[in-house]
């Protein structure tokens, strides 16, 4: 297998972007290569099977939507709050949105891997890290509510992205009136 990461990545993101604008149907190993711009089986090289193409666009999107340190060391910093739960998830939301193409392929790596058992292991056990990540941070920052009410955060705001970035039921609420008013529902209720 090659070893360049750069190209690695590249041919990741090009994935990503096929991902997001064809579904998993559109996502073949030529249809990277076209939308890298490199000679066809670059990406074969770089990742041999459907699977590990999978694999890897699941591995390349977790550590592009990463969340900042320096964003999650300044809200660690403040007091406990609502407020600071609201602020919390307004960044959760701003990040996976600042990149609609990347939230879009994610929504379509998780729809693939309900089909695929090897990639519902892999994309679970990221999921599940990125949970804990912020039932960690929720817990360290003294916040109301505990893992239940991270749960409900998640799969409330799972809801809105989803709605943001596909059809939409457009109720004519702005996201962020939605962020307030879940985490006063669900966190509030629980303080």
């Amino acid at each position: 297998m090659a070893r360049n990461p750069e190209r690695r990545n590249l041919l990741a993101d090009a994935g990503l972007r096929v991902l997001a604008a064809s579904g998993a149907r559109g996502l073949t190993h030529r249809a990277v290569d076209a939308e890298a711009g490199v000679p066809t089986g670059t990406a074969s090289n770089y990742f041999p099977s459907r699977a590990a193409l999978l694999a890897g666009l699941a591995e390349r999107i977790f550590g592009r939507m990463a969340p900042d340190p320096a964003v999650l060391a300044d809200l660690g910093r403040r007091e406990p709050s609502l407020a600071l739960v609201t602020d919390y998830l307004r960044y959760v939301v701003e990040r996976t949105t600042r990149e609609p193409e990347l939230t879009r392929a994610l929504f379509e790596l998780r729809l693939e891997a309900s089909r695929r058992p090897e990639l519902r292991r892999a994309l679970g056990d990221v999921l599940r890290q990125g949970y804990a990540d912020d039932v960690a941070f929720h817990v360290a920052a003294g916040l109301p509510g505990g893992a239940f009410e991270v749960a409900l955060l998640h799969y409330a705001v799972d809801g809105l992205l989803l709605d943001h970035l596909a059809t939409s039921i457009d109720a004519g609420f702005d996201a962020d009136q939605v962020v307030s008013a879940l985490v006063s529902r669900l966190v509030g209720a629980a303080g």
